[in-house]
């Protein structure tokens, strides 16, 4: 089962080496990573979706709050949270220019380059519409897709900013 942690972590050099190196350490396997700078400036956050059952969400939680560098760590739940992804799609157009702008329009995704023989078309969403869009492009000619992570916020009025001072804070736990 897959399961989004949004883990908000001090904004500085190295931090993502770290998280990662965590992960890759302990045996953890990361679906989908996005990392970007918050509205305050000294931190970031960074969104990953893990595939595993609720042991290895609550290892990956405890191991992850070890880090000094992270400031709190949530756990975005399907029904509690909103998260999007998004993609970039390079089809053939030729003499279907105008089935694709239909698709795209149904989809509510957006050309963002568009020469004699290609479309590029940008889609955002969860993951199964931006996997039925791609799926339907392919019988087009599909050139090129490249994705974001999953990038996701808690419905409400429920922030990450909204957490407890950790014992441990200032220790170097690695």
């Amino acid at each position: 089962m897959k399961h989004v942690l949004s883990v908000l972590v001090q904004n500085q050099p190295g931090v993502l080496v770290r998280v990662t190196s965590m992960f890759s350490r302990r045996g953890f396997n990361i679906d989908s990573l996005a990392v970007g700078v918050t509205h305050v400036p000294e931190y970031s956050r960074i969104t990953a979706v893990i595939c595993g059952n609720q042991a290895v969400v609550n290892q990956v939680v405890k191991q992850l709050e070890k880090l000094v560098e992270v400031v709190n760590v949530q756990i975005l739940e399907a029904s509690a949270s909103v998260s999007r992804g998004m993609a970039m799609l390079k089809v053939t157009a030729g003499e279907r220019r105008g089935e694709i702008l239909k698709l795209a329009e149904i989809f509510r995704a957006s050309v963002v380059d568009i020469s004699e023989n290609t479309l590029t078309l940008e889609v955002t969403g969860d993951e199964d519409k931006i996997n039925a869009l791609v799926e339907l492009l392919i019988p087009y000619g599909m050139l090129e897709m490249t994705r974001t992570g999953l990038i996701g916020l808690a419905r409400g009025e429920n922030t990450i900013y909204q957490y407890e001072e950790r014992e441990n804070y200032e220790e170097n736990v690695l």
